[in-house]
């Protein structure tokens, strides 16, 4: 007879771990206990030794499916207890912990079969909920993940709640949201003044009738709340858009299972695989066109953002609202962030009658608390890669385990797309999408999560890593509210870094930083950079760039990109091609004035983002002449290319004593020839794309030749751009170049932060 201690770390608090071990322990006629606690779960187990290793196996092989093992420590334990049987005892707290936090889990199976069972007492139950699923994250206030430490410590159970939460044998011991009817949180429906409505129906009945009538609804799910109305009424769809001032934006929809979104897109293997997997996020789908969803979704691309039903909540709504709905009608709502612009989405009832009363006709409402914003998030699909546009709900606050350990750092993020980063050890915690702090309350927002980041995972960071850019809102944080040690970092040396960390690389990378602009060593807004990155030393270098054109206008430029076309065309010589252009009245009005500040070189910084090159085509294109939304012209570029190939556009790589420049000059003016030969937009948009692709892979073995380096890093923005990533990639390994791209985090600037904070660990320890 031996006794062996083991402390297992990972994703093990509110997965129903403790129970599975008990009934493992039992299965294998062991004594002993398991406990929650701040360091991990402990398990001490008693018995003969052949058997107690049979049982370290299982614990590693047969644990629950939403847990993630990290590490298991074992040890022997020198003196044997006289307990009779294997138990489960209370939780214990300590000031430090190793606990990984569990997202919030879409609903599982089992719950889903009581939900819609009419014998069950959970039937249309709408916060059913058990150890494999639920919200986790964002109703938790502290560790270790226990009743009292959640928004739901203020419900009760009933006594068959109770009896359930205290079985072992039980789906729901345990578990920490645990409800019903009797017990449970309530819905209820109010009109747009906060007065009570229709009081003897069932409001989420009441509110798949009003949907169905055309109405918009600000619904309080798992994270904030969802703005929804009918997707197929296409009057609905609009007023939408222009109550929430989003002309042109995407609008997701949630349909209530994956049968429903087979009828409506196209899917693959792993796209079906993720609609119906714990996650459940938004993922951008080719649409079936047979179905008639309203246009105004997606105006600007060809996809649309689907998810699937993720809370009881949710599948509830749908099975009121099929009963509305004829055989052939398909039940689809749209569902976008409860909020207006660029703000965070609203979190509790009063906030979103503040904030949503112009917006929504009714407001569903319920009695649980969310204690922590988080968005949905939105993945894509790239052959068999999936990859992120916006990383929230359901991933954090999974870590990004780090190749070393190391101090607390907090990364503050850049400006647009904001996330946070905080890292523990040898875990990098990157917060949910924060958005972009140019509003009070999204700045709110940003210093909520670092302050809850720091809460539950008990770190107090002894640096800050900002942005160069000195009137970043981030930046300004940390150089004057965070009391911290402060470090900066260039914004596209962060992306590498942190597509090198995302890969647990370490070395010598050379680096693709696509995107629109960031604030450079020498003063410039950067943006298509061939950079060289060893994170072993922190040293970096800029290889070469694009042609660095004006931007008359400045920010103005960014909004509206007819003036980067002018810019363009100023650095060409052939200004007077946009003169004679129709679709670009903006600039015929403003010619004069546009040529005083580029030939005086007045308010037109230098930029050489790849993002603002993209802006300039479209632009040139007639595409667009404003945009409502970032990367709106990229977007509009992406999708009207023609499906066939073309030759290739010619884009020189000048050797020059500034390094290796990309010359996207030359590309653009056999651009503006075509199209003043009348080729189509179609045709110019595909060898636009077809050619930069093929440049940028030249740019790079021109690079990998000159300094030994094999390893590429692809990052920022414009690797968003479906048809780019792809030809990427694939030209990459064919000149069999190690291709790092990101795993866990988008390319755009919500992987800033994680960079900065490798980075400030480097700093601290160096």
């Amino acid at each position: 007879m031996i006794r062996k201690k083991y402390i297992v770390n990972g994703r093990v608090q509110g997965v129903g771990f403790r129970p599975f071990a008990y009934r493992l322990a039992r299965e294998h006629g062991l004594t002993g206990m398991v406990q929650n606690t701040s360091e991990g779960v402990i398990i001490e187990v008693q018995g003969a030794g052949k058997t107690l290793d049979l049982f370290a196996r299982d614990l590693q092989t047969k644990h629950p499916p939403i847990a993630e093992i990290i590490s298991i420590q074992d040890q022997e334990v020198k003196s044997l207890a006289g307990e009779k049987h294997f138990s489960i005892i209370s939780s214990a707290a300590q000031d430090e912990h190793r606990v990984l936090i569990s997202p919030d889990w879409a609903v599982c199976p089992d719950c889903t079969r009581e939900i819609l069972d009419p014998d069950d007492r959970r039937y249309l139950y709408p916060f059913t909920n058990c150890t494999n699923c639920g919200p986790r994250y964002t109703i938790t206030a502290s560790i270790p993940y226990d009743r009292k430490n959640t928004s739901m410590a203020v419900f009760d159970m009933c006594s068959t709640c109770m009896s359930e939460y205290g079985d072992p044998e039980d789906r729901r011991f345990h578990a920490q949201p645990n409800a019903c009817p009797e017990c449970g949180p309530v819905v209820w429906l109010t009109d747009h003044r906060g007065a009570h409505v229709f009081q003897t129906e069932d409001p989420l009945e009441r509110s798949a009738f009003l949907l169905k009538q055309g109405r918009i609804l600000a619904v309080k799910g798992l994270g904030g709340f969802h703005l929804a109305c009918n997707a197929f009424d296409h009057d609905a769809v609009k007023e939408l858009r222009r109550r929430k001032n989003r002309p042109h934006k995407p609008l997701a929809i949630m349909i209530p299972d994956l049968m429903t979104a087979e009828k409506l897109a196209k899917l693959n293997p792993l796209e079906q695989e993720l609609m119906q997997g714990p996650i459940r996020p938004i993922l951008t789908l080719e649409p079936n066109p047979v179905h008639a969803l309203s246009p105004a979704l997606s105006p600007d691309t060809n996809r649309i953002g689907i998810m699937t039903a993720y809370t009881p909540l949710h599948l509830v709504l749908f099975e009121h609202l099929k009963r509305h709905l004829s055989e052939q009608e398909i039940p689809a709502l749209v569902m976008t962030s409860g909020n207006m612009g660029s703000e965070p989405i609203c979190l509790g009832n009063a906030e979103a009658f503040d904030r949503l009363k112009g917006i929504a006709d009714y407001f569903l409402l319920h009695n649980r608390d969310i204690l922590v914003r988080c968005d949905d998030s939105v993945l894509f699909v790239n052959g068999r890669d999936e990859g992120y546009y916006r990383r929230a709900r359901g991933f954090v606050p999974e870590p990004v385990f780090l190749n070393r350990g190391g101090a607390s750092v907090l990364g503050a993020g850049p400006e647009l797309k904001n996330t946070i980063c905080l890292t523990k050890h040898d875990q990098a915690f990157v917060s949910q999408h924060i958005g972009d702090l140019k509003n009070l309350e999204t700045y709110t927002f940003f210093r909520e999560c670092i302050n809850h980041l720091q809460h539950i995972l008990r770190v107090n960071p002894r640096a800050a890593v900002c942005d160069l850019h000195p009137d970043y809102m981030s930046t300004r944080f940390a150089r004057d509210e965070s009391g911290l040690q402060v470090f900066a970092l260039q914004h596209h040396f962060a992306h590498i870094l942190a597509v090198m960390a995302e890969n647990s690389f370490q070395g010598p990378c050379i680096g693709l930083a696509l995107d629109g602009s960031g604030l450079g060593l020498d003063g410039t807004l950067w943006g298509g950079e061939l950079l060289l990155v060893d994170n072993r030393d922190m040293t970096m270098k800029r290889l070469g760039h694009f042609q660095p054109v004006p931007l008359p206008g400045g920010d103005s430029a960014v909004l509206e990109p007819w003036r980067i076309a002018a810019g363009y065309l100023f650095r060409l010589g052939l200004d007077d091609l946009v003169l004679e252009n129709k679709d670009s009245p903006a600039f015929s009005r403003d010619k004069e004035n546009l040529r005083r500040m580029l030939e005086r070189d007045i308010n037109s910084p230098l930029s050489t983002g790849c993002g603002r090159l993209y802006d300039a085509v479209a632009a040139l294109l007639g595409l667009v002449s404003s945009i409502s939304y970032e990367g709106q012209g990229a977007i509009i570029l992406e999708k009207i290319q023609s499906a066939q190939d073309y030759p290739f556009y010619d884009v020189p790589i000048l050797d020059t004593e500034h390094g290796f420049i990309l010359d996207t000059l030359v590309l653009f003016e056999q651009i503006c020839r075509d199209k003043n030969q009348g080729i189509g937009p179609g045709v110019i948009s595909r060898r636009f794309h077809l050619s930069l692709a093929r440049a940028l892979c030249a740019w790079a073995r021109t690079a990998a030749k000159k300094t030994g380096v094999k390893t590429i890093g692809l990052s920022g923005g414009v690797m968003q751009n479906l048809t780019l990533d792809k030809l990427l990639r694939t030209g990459l390994k064919k000149s069999s170049l190690n291709v790092l791209t990101h795993k866990s985090l988008p390319p755009n600037d919500a992987c800033i932060s994680l960079g900065q904070a490798v980075f400030g660990q480097y700093m601290l320890e160096s």
